[in-house]
């Protein structure tokens, strides 16, 4: 196939070696990608600096994206619609046939807490929301999103990968691939996933799909008695000594080595290669970025964790949100400030019955209320912490679910799916704090003109780190391939 973007990379011929094939690619990110894979090849780029390559200066290093899934109710947490206050209880029309997922067409639900003013900026956060409050400056709303679906499992998709299929990377599969690790002793895209599961599509959410496989995300628990899985030998391997090791891993190089010579271009092999030495110097690296209380108690404190693990009831109460959500916010930080490039965290889950996700069909306020108060007060004490440490600058912080809430209601304490308008924010990395880009209408339920898309939220986190959206691509099945498929436009009104 013929390369027609100084900024594509396909895997390399047979007759070329790795090295050479680097330095014939000429540079672009490409070459800063295979610079990166190569680990000790700094030619193309200065370690720990994202300069000489890109397509222009950067404004953040790194990405740390918050997914609510289920789909948060924008309604009930920052797009406050008096409107709804007003007609609450009389029946919802809007004069046009609505697309329901649960034929949720109830009359119109005010929102399930108050709403006051935060900030300089005056944003109107609700009750569950309020501890965003002390950093409601450093966001930027986006208040016009709009899906193309109403499916839990395709909707996810189209936000944590840009389409709504299964087998396309997800967007750090993206960022890994460009731009490639800070820290060759840590996976360059971490997931911290829900502590009761997986959100609608396990880790197709996350994987590489047709990228080398290196670049999937790396699954991590924090908290947990083995946060990586498979990372240390287990109980049954008694015939494994300390000593042994660096002869064992020597051994393995060179039947691995051997193995890929036979079978040159194949980058399924160089990826496991890759991934048995990146687990052994992740023996030594992880258990250290993942020692939470090695933090002192007031960031502990910070984070909500000065209680230490509880016996958790069943039900969904807010204490156990607050802790497990602020494990997973500081284990973030731990691993950005290490040189992670993009970490993942998600809330909610898609397992059980009742919901203890954000997908609230039957009760708002049971479900929103613990998990908003947990991820508010997680997500402010994670922005403080950066800030405090110099790091929200280069950091750029992604609130995001797979669509938004119906103003009206469901049952009586319900709301269905609405992908016609929904909310998210963003904060550091080059962004303006205290903004609003766009809005729904009255009620909440579309968005007005000029409608903001999962390509513009990708177009404007790759411009960010310093990549022209439309130049990052993966020729795959004839075709070069992108984040933001054939879309996307950058959100300039709300970069600084």
């Amino acid at each position: 196939m013929s390369n027609t973007s100084p900024y594509h990379r396909s895997p390399a011929p047979p007759a070329l070696s790795r090295r050479d094939f680097l330095w014939q690619a000429g540079g672009g990110l490409g070459g800063l990608a295979l610079a990166s894979l190569l680990g000790t090849d700094r030619a193309l780029a200065s370690p720990g600096k994202l300069t000489g390559c890109l397509h222009h200066p950067p404004k953040a290093k790194r990405v740390v994206q918050f997914f609510m899934a289920g789909a948060a109710s924008h309604l009930d947490l920052y797009d406050y619609k008096p409107e709804l206050i007003k007609r609450h209880g009389q029946p919802s029309d809007f004069g046009e046939k609505v697309e329901a997922f649960q034929n949720g067409l109830g009359p119109w639900m005010r929102p399930f807490w108050d709403f006051r003013p935060y900030g300089r900026s005056g944003k109107m956060l609700s009750e569950v929301s309020a501890p965003l409050g002390a950093v409601v400056d450093d966001l930027a709303f986006i208040h016009n999103m709009v899906g193309k679906s109403g499916v839990h499992s395709a909707a996810t998709l189209l936000q944590s990968t840009g389409f709504q299929l299964p087998g396309f990377p997800g967007a750090g599969c993206w960022v890994s691939y460009a731009l490639g690790s800070e820290n060759d002793n840590l996976p360059t895209f971490v997931v911290l996933p829900d502590h009761r599961g997986f959100a609608s599509n396990g880790v197709k959410n996350w994987d590489a799909a047709f990228l080398p496989s290196q670049h999937s995300g790396t699954i991590i628990h924090p908290g947990t008695a083995n946060p990586v899985a498979d990372l240390f030998p287990g109980k049954g391997a008694g015939l494994l000594r300390p000593g042994s090791e660096p002869a064992t891993q020597a051994l393995l190089a060179e039947l691995n080595q051997a193995h890929a010579a036979t079978r040159p271009g194949d980058q399924r092999l160089e990826a496991r290669i890759r991934s048995y030495e990146l687990a052994a110097r992740m023996q030594l690296a992880a258990p250290e970025a993942l020692d939470l209380q090695a933090e002192p108690a007031h960031v502990q404190k910070l984070y909500g964790l000065e209680r230490g693990p509880q016996a958790w009831a069943k039900e969904i109460n807010e204490a156990e949100e607050t802790f497990v959500f602020g494990q997973r916010c500081l284990a973030a930080r731990r691993l950005l400030e290490r040189g992670v490039r993009f970490v993942q965290v998600w809330s909610g889950n898609d397992n059980g019955f009742p919901r203890r996700n954000w997908d609230s069909h039957e009760d708002v306020k049971r479900d929103h209320g613990p998990l908003a108060l947990g991820m508010s007060r997680g997500i402010a004490a994670f922005i403080q912490d950066l800030k405090q440490r110099g790091l929200l600058d280069e950091t750029l912080v992604v609130f995001t679910g797979e669509f938004g809430r119906t103003p009206f209601s469901q049952g009586s304490n319900g709301r269905d799916h609405d992908p016609f308008g929904f909310s998210l924010w963003m904060a550091g990395g080059g962004m303006k704090g205290g903004t609003v880009h766009g809005s729904t209408d009255e009620f909440g339920y579309k968005a007005l003109e000029n409608v903001s898309t999962v390509y513009d939220l990708w177009a404007t986190v790759l411009h960010q780190l310093g990549i022209d959206h439309e130049k990052l691509t993966y020729r795959w099945s004839g075709r070069d391939l992108r984040l933001t498929d054939v879309h996307g436009h950058v959100w300039k009104d709300l970069i600084s």
